[in-house]
C-alpha cells in the first residue's frame, strides 16, 4: 500500500454534555463579535439557546444567521459572506445539520477572501484560497454528514452540486454532543444515518484507504449499523444516539482521509436536479452503487458485512459480498428511505442527464475501486430506478 497523508485536525469534544466545552474555547479565541450560523428550526424549538444563553451571559456579541436551507444553493452561499463581510466578526459557530455547518466553515474562510463564492468553486473556479480565515467552532445537530471534520463546503447548482474544499475550511474546535441530537425526528435521523453508514463503506473500499482509515471506517458500520434502525425507531434511547453521534463522527474522519466515491458522484446530481436530500440521495443508491463494483472488492465488502453483523461468517468472500449488499438493501428499507428512484417521482427520461452530471464528479469518481464510465453510471441509474441490483464486470 502506497503511503498517504492523514489529516485529523479540529480538536474534537465527543460525548454526552460535551457542549460544555463551548464556553472555554470561545474564551480562548478571544472572540468579540460572534456569528452563530444556524438552522432556523433549531431556534424555533430552543434548541439553539445552549448555545446562545452562556454566551450572552459571558456578556459575548452575538448575532444569529439562519438563512439556511437544506442543500444550500450558491447563491445562499453568496449572501451569507457578504453578511459576514459587513458585520465585522471574529468568530464563526456553526450549529445544525450539514449544511449550516458547510456554510459556517465556508463563510468563514471566503469573508476573508476577495471574490465571490463560485471564484471558489471545485469544478469551474479560478481562484486558490490563501488566507486561513476566521476561527470556527462547528457543532453538529444531526449524526449523518461528518462536515464538523471535513475540509468541503458543498453547494447546489442548477443541476448538480459543487464543493468549496480546503484545509483552511476545517473547524478549530468540533463539539459532537450526541444530547442535541434528541430532537431530531426519524426521516432526518435515517436520511443523515445513512449518509453516515455511506461515508464509512465508502472510504473503506476507497482507493485510497489506509490501515488508519479502515479501522475507523469498519468501527463506524458497526456502530451505524447496529443502532440506526433503534434511532429511528425510538429517538429518545440514549445509547443509540451515542453510538451514531460518535459512528458519524469516526465515518467523517474516514472518509475526510481516503474520500468517498461513486456513490456520492451520482447522489449530487440527484440534489441538484430534484432537491433531493443529500442523505436520501445517497441511501437510494448506496445498494445499486456497492452491487455493481462488487467484484472489483469482494473482500472488502465481505469486511463490511462483518461489521454489520458484528460477527464472523464462514462464507466465501463472493458470498459474503453478495450478502453485504442485501444487508444494505434491509437497513434501507428499515429505516423507511424509497428504495427506487421512481419513488421520488424521477422520470426515466431523466437519467440521460443525470448520467451526463454525474461523469462530471471525476473527484469522487477517481477514488471507487471500479472505474466506472459513462455507461456504467447510466447502468446503475436504470438500476436504482428499476429496483434491480445489477453487477458490472470485474476489472
Amino acid at each position: 500500500m502506497s503511503s498517504s497523508k492523514l489529516v485529523f485536525a479540529p480538536l474534537s469534544y465527543t460525548g454526552w454534555g460535551s457542549l460544555e466545552n463551548l464556553l472555554p474555547e470561545v474564551r480562548k479565541a478571544e472572540a468579540k463579535r460572534i456569528l452563530i450560523v444556524t438552522d432556523p428550526q433549531l431556534v424555533e424549538i430552543g434548541l439553539t439557546r445552549n448555545v446562545t444563553v452562556p454566551l450572552e451571559e459571558e456578556g459575548f456579541d452575538i448575532t444569529m444567521y439562519t438563512e439556511v436551507v437544506p442543500e444550500p444553493p450558491l447563491s445562499v452561499g453568496e449572501q451569507l459572506v457578504a453578511f459576514t463581510r459587513e458585520g465585522g466578526f471574529d468568530l464563526v459557530i456553526g450549529m445544525g445539520g450539514g449544511s449550516a455547518l458547510d456554510l459556517a466553515k465556508m463563510t468563514a474562510v471566503l469573508s476573508q477572501q476577495e471574490g465571490r463564492v463560485e471564484d471558489y468553486l471545485n469544478l469551474s473556479g479560478t481562484k486558490e484560497i490563501q488566507v486561513k480565515g476566521l476561527p470556527k467552532i462547528l457543532i453538529p445537530t444531526t449524526a449523518g454528514t461528518g462536515s464538523e471534520v471535513t475540509n468541503i463546503a458543498v453547494l447546489s447548482l442548477d443541476s448538480t452540486k459543487d464543493v468549496v474544499t480546503h484545509d483552511n475550511l476545517l473547524a478549530d474546535v468540533a463539539i459532537i454532543d450526541p444530547e442535541l441530537t434528541l430532537t431530531v425526528p426519524p426521516k432526518v435521523t435515517a436520511a443523515t444515518g445513512i449518509d453516515a453508514l455511506t461515508h464509512a463503506v465508502e472510504a473503506y473500499v476507497s482507493i485510497n484507504a489506509s490501515p488508519t482509515t479502515d479501522a475507523l471506517a469498519l468501527h463506524a458500520i458497526k456502530l451505524i449499523a447496529g443502532s440506526i434502525r433503534t434511532a429511528v425507531r425510538d429517538g429518545c434511547d440514549r445509547q443509540a444516539r451515542i453510538d451514531m453521534s460518535y459512528g458519524s463522527y469516526i465515518a467523517g474522519l474516514a472518509f475526510f482521509n481516503a474520500g468517498v466515491a461513486g456513490v456520492h458522484a451520482l447522489a449530487y446530481p440527484l440534489g441538484g436536479q430534484f432537491h433531493i436530500s443529500h442523505g436520501e440521495s445517497n441511501a437510494v443508491l448506496l445498494p445499486y452503487v456497492m452491487g455493481y463494483i462488487r467484484k472489483s472488492c469482494e473482500g472488502r465488502m465481505a469486511d463490511v458485512l462483518e461489521a454489520i453483523e458484528g460477527r464472523s461468517n464462514d462464507l466465501s468472500k463472493e458470498e459474503a459480498s453478495r450478502k453485504c449488499v442485501e444487508e444494505l438493501v434491509r437497513i434501507v428499507r428499515d429505516v423507511g428511505i424509497p428504495q427506487r428512484l421512481s419513488q421520488f417521482d424521477i422520470p426515466e427520461s431523466a437519467l440521460e442527464e443525470l448520467t451526463k452530471d454525474g461523469v462530471k464528479q471525476k473527484r469522487l469518481l477517481a477514488r471507487s475501486p471500479m472505474v466506472l464510465e459513462e455507461a456504467d453510471i447510466h447502468r446503475i441509474y436504470q438500476a436504482a430506478y428499476d429496483g434491480e441490483v445489477v453487477e458490472g464486470k470485474k476489472q
